[in-house]
Order: structure tokens, then C-alpha cells, then sequence
């Protein structure tokens, strides 16, 4: 043992680093896949994927098959966690002022926190002050801090979900209903099929479950957006046992007490001071203030808390805010306001991704001038190495034994000739990729498909599609390396016939000539075609 451990300290820094490395990778997938606590880690780590935009890589974790258990095990509890018709009569809605009131008369903000998660807890006094926002032109999303203060609103939280490609969306594909001030400003599905809804009744009763826009309209629905699971339904939690299966994350969420107060959560989440919380934390939170109707809304990269035009939690996106299709603002006088029809006459949306995104686009335009201010120091190409080589080489007065002039020669025409030949090197060249135009009803930052907790599209909605290129690889028209080995004096090489030195010379210089044969590109285009699910799962991503 002591003999190892004194070899393993003469290893050089590289070789202990990969040595170290290996035992650690041994170690740790030994512990998560044969011991009971790594299987339940592993399951926690496939759940969080699973609510991303990247569900498919679940399967690192658990297996295909298992994954798929757990995602339709999720979709079986987000379905009969809706089913549950609403009691309207829990509710008593207080009478409040009119208007002019301040800001701490209409909202109260706290800090809240748990062991893996800091966050905001926001009390909304009158639910009749919410309404529903939508952005102010066509094509894009809107920043909560700008639409705040476009608007004139006393706060905002993030709403329902969206499509969002690679993360980068621009928050225009939208998914689900949004409805504003009872107008419906944009749905994706007809109106006799349900879909599941967070939103609130022209008396400020908060509604949560799976309703049709015409079952909406009967209730009287006047602000709502479409996410899902609800969590606290007529004073029952809904989550029983287990985490939620949605793992840890960013989350916000909604509830209303028995008064008609309303309560925004909002959590951080994956980042060094806030891992995120599950939903079960989330619905214990709200039971606690004793909602007695609550649902979750869009968490991941666009949960967020603004209040008087300032953003008061830290959202997980690499780029700050995010450009969102909707979200709920409190008003002082919400009737003084009205959301922007801006999805009227499209008939298919652009959901963005990285080749749209302005500040991704910038961040890659700075990297290209550094390159180009600081570019790599050009190195000598393998050509101009062997002719370095070549070049010089020591000569020696007295020549090699046994190794005539001719064969000197065609070992040099050899050399040469390798180091210029154009074949066997294949030209490839760069895939070219072009966004495509999805529908209306994938998955947002946080669901099936990105970003991290969103609900499945299943709307029509079709992810971007890309082209892909391909090369055909070119070479020596012989497949040879053109090669004619060196003979001794007088003898001839197999398969080339005998001859003089100068004819050895001479065919070997013909054998080295570069094929004028060109080589040939192919290019193929493919055209993925991705889809969303059904309208309430997770997403197919997408973490």
C-alpha cells in the first residue's frame, strides 16, 4: 500500500488529476446507482429535468422507461388535481376604497425563506386591483419592470407560460388562454375545449382548475392565464405525499385567503444563494396563511417580483429580465387600463431562440472582436514543417550503407509528396440553420420542450426547425496513400517491374503527384419536426 501511495505521489500533476478524477467518477456512480439514497437522488435530479425544457435527458438519470412513468405519473396528478369543481361561497370578499390609495394600503412585501431557497411573499388587499397585462407590440414579449412602468402599475408578477426555444425566446408564443379585463385576448384552442387556468372572476375570486372559455365566460372570469398544477383546491392540499414531482426550481405562485386577500409567492432558484423550492414547500407555504384556492404559475427563468418599477428578486435567466407574454399587475384603478389585442390576425407566431435574441447576439459580437483584437498566433502548417524539416537536416560526407542515390530521392519525392497531397481530407462545410415558425401552443421558459416548471403545449404549437448539411469526404482516387517503397540497389519493388534508378525515380515522383481528381460535396437537408405534447404536461425539453 505504502509503495502505491509513493508512486502515485512521483505522477506527474495531469496524470493525478485523471487518476482522482476516475476514482471520484467510480465513487459517486456507485453511490447513485447502487445505493437506496443515490436511486431517491436520482429520481429528485430526473424530476427537475423533467420540468424543464430538456425532459428527455431524464433519462441519464433513471432510464427511458422510467421516465416515462414519471412523466405521465405527473401528468395523471396535474389532471385530477383540476378536476375538482370550485366552492365560490368560501370566498367573502371585503369591501375596499375606491381609489387613490398608496401603495402599502394596496400591497405588503416580505422576505420568506426556507432550507435550499430565499424568496418574496406579496399580499395583494383587494383582488379586484389585479388584471391581466399583455405586451404593447406584435412579435415580442415585455420586461414586467418596463410594462410596470408603461402602465403605471404598483407591481407585477410573472404569469402563464410560453414557447421558449434554447431559453432565448422572445415571449411572444404564448400558449393556453390569456384573458384581460374580460376580453379574451388570445387562446390557442377552441373555445369548447378546457385548458387549465389561474385567473379571477369580476369579484376577485381566484379560479384555479381546467375550464373551457365558454365555462369561463358563464363564471364571469375577468383576468386569467394558463398554468398549471393547481395545489390547494376548496381548503384541501392537493399534494399528499411526495415533493410535487417537479424536483427544485424557481417557482411563483398564487393563493387567496378566505377574506378575498390575495398572495403572490415568489422564489429564487437555481443559483448559489436559492437552489429553489418544490411544490409541496410552495403549497405548505400558502396553507399556512390559510389559502384556500391556490395554483402554480410560471417558475424556472421567469419567475420574478417587481415592485414600483423595481425587479426585487434575482431571476435565474443568464440575461436578467425576460421578455414575457403576460403577467399579473396590481393597479390602484385597474379600469383605467387595457391590454393590447397584439396576437389579432396572426396566424402563426415566431417563438425567437438565439439567432433573434438581442443580447445573446451581442455577447457573440463582443466575443468575435476580442478574437479579433487578440487573434491566435499562426502556427506553421505540417507542409512547412517537413519542408522545415527537410531543409535541415544534417548532410553527412559519407552516405548511408547500402542506400543508393535513387532511393535517397524517392524517400524525399515521398515526404513531399504526403505533406502536399490534397486527398483523404474531407471538406466539410458549415450546416446553415434556419428558425422555423411555430404555432401557438408549446411550451414556455419553464415547461414542456425550456427553461425550467412549465405545462405542456399540446396547443398546435411546433418548435423551430433547423437544416442540417453534410459532406462527402474526399481523398486519393485509389484510396492509396500514393506511396512507392524504397528498393534496395538493383532490385525492384513488388508489384512496379524492374528498371533503372532513374526510372525508379521517375515513377516514383508519378506516384506522389496529387490526384486531379476534385473531391465531391453532398449536402442533405433534414427538417426535424418537434411538437408539443398534451396541454398540461411538463415539457418535452427544458434545466
Amino acid at each position: 500500500m505504502s509503495s502505491t501511495l509513493r508512486k502515485i505521489r512521483q505522477w506527474s500533476s495531469w496524470k493525478k488529476a485523471l487518476f482522482y478524477f476516475t476514482v471520484l467518477t467510480f465513487l459517486t456512480a456507485s453511490f447513485l446507482f447502487l445505493t437506496p439514497p443515490g436511486g431517491k437522488i436520482r429520481e429528485w435530479l430526473a424530476e427537475t429535468v423533467i420540468t424543464t425544457q430538456h425532459r428527455s435527458w431524464a433519462w441519464i438519470f433513471v432510464g427511458a422507461e422510467q421516465r416515462d412513468l414519471m412523466v405521465k405519473r405527473l401528468q395523471d396528478f396535474n389532471e385530477e388535481a383540476a378536476r375538482e369543481k370550485q366552492d365560490s361561497s368560501l370566498i367573502k370578499i371585503r369591501n375596499h376604497q375606491a381609489k387613490a390609495r398608496s401603495i402599502d394600503e394596496l400591497i405588503k412585501v416580505e422576505d420568506i425563506s426556507g432550507k435550499f431557497w430565499v424568496g418574496k411573499k406579496m399580499y395583494v388587499f383587494d383582488p379586484k386591483t389585479i388584471r391581466v397585462m399583455t405586451p404593447p407590440k406584435s412579435g415580442e414579449g415585455e420586461r414586467i419592470t418596463a410594462m410596470v412602468q408603461r402602465t403605471g402599475a404598483v407591481a407585477g408578477v410573472n404569469g402563464g407560460g410560453f414557447d421558449d426555444p434554447e431559453g432565448l425566446g422572445n415571449g411572444f408564443a404564448a400558449f393556453g388562454a390569456i384573458i384581460s379585463g374580460g376580453e379574451v385576448i388570445y387562446t390557442d384552442q377552441d373555445g369548447s375545449i378546457p385548458q387549465h387556468i389561474v385567473g379571477f372572476t369580476k369579484d376577485g375570486i381566484l379560479v384555479v382548475g381546467k375550464y373551457n372559455i365558454i365555462e369561463l365566460r358563464e363564471m364571469g372570469i375577468s383576468d386569467a392565464v394558463s398554468f398549471h398544477p393547481r395545489l390547494i383546491a376548496n381548503g384541501k392540499p392537493l399534494i399528499t405525499s411526495g415533493d410535487g414531482g417537479w424536483g427544485r426550481g424557481p417557482r411563483t405562485a398564487v393563493g387567496q385567503k378566505a377574506d378575498g386577500t390575495v398572495i403572490f409567492i415568489v422564489i429564487d432558484g437555481r443559483q448559489a444563494h436559492s437552489v429553489g423550492a418544490t411544490l409541496k414547500e410552495v403549497q405548505d407555504l400558502l396553507l399556512e396563511e390559510g389559502c384556500v384556492n391556490a395554483g402554480n404559475l410560471d417558475g424556472g427563468a421567469s419567475s420574478e417580483l417587481v415592485v414600483d418599477g423595481e425587479l426585487l428578486t434575482k431571476p435565474s435567466s443568464r440575461y436578467g429580465e425576460r421578455r414575457l407574454p403576460n403577467a399579473f399587475l396590481v393597479y390602484d384603478d385597474p379600469t383605467s387600463v387595457q391590454a393590447d389585442h397584439v396576437w389579432d390576425g396572426i396566424d402563426k407566431i415566431d417563438a425567437g431562440g438565439s439567432y433573434d435574441h438581442p443580447d445573446f447576439l451581442r455577447e457573440q459580437a463582443e466575443k468575435r472582436g476580442k478574437q479579433q483584437q487578440n487573434p491566435t498566433p499562426a502556427t506553421k502548417t505540417d507542409t512547412e514543417k517537413t519542408k522545415t524539416k527537410t531543409e535541415t537536416r544534417p548532410e553527412t560526407n559519407k552516405p548511408a550503407a547500402n542506400k543508393p542515390e535513387t532511393n535517397e530521392k524517392s524517400e524525399t519525392s515521398t515526404e513531399k509528396g504526403e505533406s502536399a497531397k490534397p486527398g483523404g481530407n474531407a471538406t466539410k462545410e458549415p450546416g446553415t440553420k434556419k428558425p422555423g415558425v411555430p404555432g401557438t401552443g408549446s411550451t414556455g421558459s419553464d415547461t414542456e420542450t425550456a427553461d425550467p416548471d412549465k405545462p405542456s403545449g399540446g396547443q398546435g404549437n411546433t418548435s423551430p426547425t433547423g437544416t442540417g448539411s453534410g459532406s462527402a469526404a474526399g481523398g486519393s482516387r485509389n484510396g492509396s496513400t500514393g506511396t512507392v517503397p524504397s528498393s534496395p540497389a538493383g532490385t525492384s519493388a513488388p508489384g512496379t517491374g524492374s528498371g533503372t534508378p532513374a526510372e525508379t525515380t521517375e515513377k516514383s515522383a508519378e506516384t506522389n503527384a496529387p490526384d486531379a481528381t476534385p473531391t465531391r460535396q453532398q449536402h442533405q437537408t433534414q427538417t426535424p419536426d418537434q411538437s408539443g405534447s398534451g396541454t398540461a404536461e411538463p415539457p418535452a425539453k427544458t434545466p
